[in-house]
């Protein structure tokens, strides 16, 4: 018999998938809206995404501007960019705020390198505690002597070798991403 691993791939997936998403966060120079996705504001008595405000747009490399839709919540806006950890200092009009990305020092460029190395072993100890979970079901499993002992050893395998297989997804998603960093 062999074991079912779909929920434990799927729960390594989502890892890699959230790992996505924090390396999206990280801005490379460029301006991306996406590093704009966790910043929330008090709208109506609830937080909500500065997107479901506001509309974002690029107009050029360097600069994204933000529009709202009600002008009553430029300050509100302006305060939740200053209170997060994007390090750029809003420019409110009036009408819009706009964002001006600098060019990234080299020093500014290493601490982003280590925080993205830092989501990446995130991600990593997640995944693995995942095959960790997984071991404990496949054990169960023998235990409750639904599985023999051929078959536990053969999951367990198959358990690591899904790891080291997502493990490397990490490892190349990083490496994209300080790649894209360490660019000029």
């Amino acid at each position: 018999m062999s074991v079912d691993f779909t929920e434990f791939s799927r729960k390594m997936e989502r890892t890699l998938v959230h790992l996505g998403e924090d390396f999206d966060a990280v801005r490379a120079g460029r301006a991306n809206a996406k590093v704009l996705d966790r910043i929330t504001i008090e709208y109506y008595g609830s937080e909500t995404p500065l997107n479901g405000v506001a509309t974002i747009s690029s107009p050029d490399a360097r600069t994204l501007v933000i529009s709202p839709w009600d002008t009553k919540l430029l300050k509100e806006i302006q305060k939740a960019i200053q209170m997060s950890d994007l390090g750029i200092n809003p420019q409110n009009d009036g009408k819009v705020i706009r964002l001006l990305f600098p060019q990234l020092t080299e020093e500014r460029r290493k601490d982003l390198s280590k925080q993205v190395k830092k989501y990446a072993e995130d991600a990593k100890v997640a995944m693995r505690n995942i095959r960790r979970d997984g071991m404990d079901y496949v054990k169960k499993l023998k235990k409750n002597s639904e599985i023999t002992e051929d078959d536990q050893k053969k999951a367990e395998k198959d358990l690591q070798d899904m790891l080291d297989k997502y493990i490397k997804k990490v490892d190349a998603a990083l490496a994209a991403k300080d790649k894209e960093l360490m660019s000029i």
